[in-house]
């Protein structure tokens, strides 16, 4: 029987009373792989932002069947990643045991091996002792879903994580995330590659600032579908007021 990770209840989002995304209502079912698609500006991220918790509703609900927000796994875009904080790979990665183990938990021998595992999934053996700072864009990201592997987390939200790396670290993270939502996880990623979307992922959800059309990825993703998402977002006034449900 199909269960229910994500629930939108009528969900408004946005920044001081501003909606970046409104009236969205569905939900993403328990271990599906889903694309979050949508042109510049469709409210992709902020979407992302209300299901981990960042970012409180204007109006509406999200619910996260029967899992608190400490159980998803989120990365972020590469640019609200600071590298230049002075960290190893290993450290890097060593994070994700933090929802078990605390900031200041000791790392016992089977976490270790747990992290090295989690390293060699990703290819970075060798590459512990490196600094952060030191890496490609394909190399921090390697390191960042090896983070994730080690959350172990039941959903795990993905913000353009394939955006600016070579083709041989997309495929090679891409062969991660199929292991995931082969093990049942929830996966919801933001993508811009539409090609990449049609090949992986069975479910889409197209917004612009409101949802244009969601389901079965290749009847979402139609032309017809694309240029009203593009006309939606070209149509948006960031002066108008703020909508909600029942105002006059």
């Amino acid at each position: 029987m199909t269960t229910t990770a994500i629930r939108f209840d009528e969900v408004t989002l946005g920044y001081g009373r501003r909606p970046a995304v409104h009236h969205l209502d569905g939900e993403i079912a328990a271990g599906s792989l889903t694309a979050v698609v949508g042109p510049n500006g469709a409210g992709k991220s902020t979407l992302l932002k209300g299901i981990v918790g960042t970012l409180r509703p204007l109006e509406g609900q999200i619910r996260l069947g029967g899992a608190a927000n400490a159980a998803i796994a989120y990365l972020p875009q590469a640019a609200e990643i600071d590298r230049s904080f002075p960290l190893s790979v290993y450290d890097l990665v060593a994070m994700g045991l933090w929802s078990r183990s605390g900031l200041f938990g000791s790392v016992s021998r089977k976490d270790r091996t747990r992290i090295e595992q989690a390293l060699a999934a990703v290819g970075l053996i060798g590459f512990e002792r490196r600094s952060i700072s030191t890496l490609s864009g394909g190399q921090m990201q390697r390191a960042l879903f090896a983070r994730l592997l080690l959350q172990d987390s039941p959903v795990i939200l993905l913000d353009e994580p394939f955006t600016a790396i070579d083709a041989k670290t997309t495929a090679d993270l891409l062969d991660v995330v199929r292991r995931w939502h082969a093990e049942d996880r929830t996966v919801v990623a933001v993508l811009h590659d539409l090609d990449l979307v049609k090949r992986v992922f069975p479910q889409t959800l197209l917004i612009a600032r409101e949802p244009v059309a969601w389901g079965e990825t290749s009847g979402v993703l139609s032309a017809e579908n694309l240029l009203k998402a593009r006309r939606m977002v070209e149509a948006y006034d960031p002066h108008a007021s703020a909508c909600y449900r029942g105002a006059a």
